[in-house]
C-alpha cells in the first residue's frame, strides 16, 4: 500500500468531516475509511484533554463492528498510578510518538496497558501526539492484530493523517469547551441561548417561571469565624444541596451572589403552572432534606446548624442580556424578581425555611398554610404569603 492509497482521507479530514457531526462518528467513519485503504485496525483510542470543573478528559474508543465508546476521566482519576504509567501520558509528556511491536514481549513490558493488548492479541501499537494550536497535546492510538503488525507503509500512512486529523479534533474541542463553559457559568438553556446568536446586549424577552431564590441564615457570622478554605469548602457542599434538584426538576440557575441563590423553572406556553410549581415546591423539600443531613456532617468545621430560606414566586420575568460596554449579564429582572427577594428577607422574620407567594400557592398540591398578610418594601399593597403546613416556624435570623 501506498501512501497515495489515503489521499481520499486526509482530503475528508482536510475539509472538515463534513459527511458526519459528531466527533465520535468522525472517528468512527476515519477508522472505516482507514481499514478500506488496506491498513488492518484493531483498536483506535483517542484521548483530548478538556476544560471541565469535574471531568479532565475524555476518550473516545473505535473497535471493528461495534458504536465507538465515549467516556470520561474525573480528576481524582488522574493521581492514580495506571494513568501516570500510560502511554499517553508518556506522549503527553514528550510530544513524541511512542511505537510498541506487541509480538516481542520485551517491548511490551514498559506499560500495564500494552501487556494487556497484547494477551488480547495486538501485534503492534503507535501512539500519536495531536498538537492543537494552543499549544497542548492530545493523544491517537492505534493497535492492530496484524500478523507482523503494521507495515512501514502503514505507519507512514497513519503518521500522515495525525496532523489534519488533530484539526477536526481540536475544532470539536473547542466547540465543546465553549458549550462546557457556558453550561458551567450561564446554565444549559441560558447557554444554549447565547450560542444560538442571542448575544445583544437588550435582547432580552419576556417569560412565565417559577422563581426560586434562596440564601443561607446566619452566613456573615459564619463568614466573620470560621477559616476562608472552611468556608468555601461549606458553601460549595450548601450549594451541592441545592443545585443538582434544581436542574433534575427543569430548573435554570442563573445566579450565585455570595450564599444567595437565584434560579427559575420556566413555564412552557402550553404548560400547566401546576405541575412546574409543584416541582419546584419539591425541590425545596429535597432541599431542606439534604441540608439536614449535611448539617450533621459539618460538627467537625464548629457548624452545628445550617439553616436555609428560599421564597418560591410565579410571575412574568425579563430574561436575556443586560450589562454595559462588552461586560454582559444574561439573567432575569422585575417586579417578579423583585418580590421574590422580599419575601425569601420576610421568611427569615417569620422563621420559615420556605415561603410561598398567593401567585405560587394556588398551583400547589401539598398542604400550605396561610401565613398573613405583609407590609413589602416597594410594593404598595399588602402581600399575602403561605408557609408549608408541616413546617413549625423556628426562632428568627436577623442576620443573614
Amino acid at each position: 500500500m501506498n501512501r497515495s492509497d489515503t489521499g481520499p482521507v486526509t482530503d475528508w479530514l482536510i475539509n472538515g468531516a463534513r459527511s458526519v457531526s459528531k466527533p465520535q462518528d468522525v472517528l468512527a467513519e476515519l477508522c472505516d475509511r482507514l481499514v478500506a485503504c488496506g491498513i488492518p485496525l484493531w483498536r483506535v483510542a483517542v484521548f483530548v484533554r478538556t476544560l471541565h470543573p469535574h471531568v479532565s478528559g475524555r476518550r473516545f474508543l473505535w473497535t471493528p463492528g461495534t458504536a465507538v465508546k465515549v467516556g470520561e476521566l474525573a480528576y481524582d482519576e488522574t493521581e492514580t498510578s495506571e494513568y501516570l504509567h500510560s502511554p499517553v501520558v508518556h506522549v503527553y509528556k514528550t510530544s513524541a510518538p511512542l511505537r510498541r511491536r506487541l509480538a516481542d514481549p520485551n517491548q511490551a513490558a514498559d506499560f500495564d496497558v500494552l501487556r494487556d493488548l497484547r494477551v488480547e492479541g495486538a501485534t503492534d501499537y503507535l501512539a500519536s501526539p495531536l498538537a492543537f494550536t494552543d499549544g497542548t497535546v492530545h493523544v491517537a492510538t492505534w493497535a492492530t492484530r496484524a500478523p507482523g503488525g503494521f507495515t512501514d507503509e502503514q505507519i507512514a500512512a497513519l503518521e500522515a493523517i495525525v496532523a489534519p486529523f488533530s484539526r477536526v479534533a481540536e475544532t470539536y474541542a473547542l466547540k465543546r469547551t465553549a458549550r462546557t463553559l457556558l453550561d458551567t457559568y450561564l446554565g444549559h438553556h441560558t447557554g444554549d441561548r447565547i450560542l444560538s446568536g442571542q448575544i445583544r446586549r437588550g435582547h432580552t424577552e419576556s417569560i412565565r417561571a417559577a422563581i426560586w431564590l434562596s440564601d443561607l441564615r446566619g452566613f456573615t457570622p459564619l463568614a466573620d469565624r470560621l477559616a476562608p478554605q472552611t468556608l468555601i469548602s461549606l458553601l460549595n457542599r450548601y450549594f451541592d444541596c441545592q443545585v443538582p434538584p434544581i436542574l433534575d426538576q427543569g430548573g435554570e440557575v442563573l445566579k450565585f451572589m455570595g450564599d444567595g441563590l437565584l434560579a427559575i423553572f420556566p413555564l412552557d406556553p402550553a404548560a400547566d403552572a401546576s405541575d412546574v410549581c409543584c416541582k419546584a415546591l419539591s425541590v425545596a423539600a429535597e432541599v431542606r432534606q439534604r441540608l439536614a443531613e449535611l448539617a450533621s456532617a459539618t460538627v467537625t468545621d464548629g457548624v452545628s446548624d445550617l439553616r436555609f430560606g428560599v421564597a418560591l414566586h410565579l410571575g412574568e420575568v425579563s430574561y436575556g442580556n443586560i450589562g454595559g460596554g462588552n461586560r454582559l449579564d444574561f439573567t432575569c429582572i422585575g417586579p417578579a424578581v423583585n418580590l421574590a427577594a422580599r419575601l425569601e428577607k420576610l421568611s427569615a422574620k417569620l422563621g420559615r425555611s420556605v415561603i410561598i407567594s398567593s401567585a405560587f400557592a394556588p398551583h400547589c398540591t401539598a398542604p400550605l398554610t396561610e401565613l398573613g398578610k405583609f407590609d413589602v418594601s416597594g410594593f404598595a399593597a399588602q402581600q399575602t404569603v403561605f408557609g408549608l403546613a408541616e413546617e413549625a416556624p423556628r426562632g428568627q435570623i436577623q442576620e443573614t
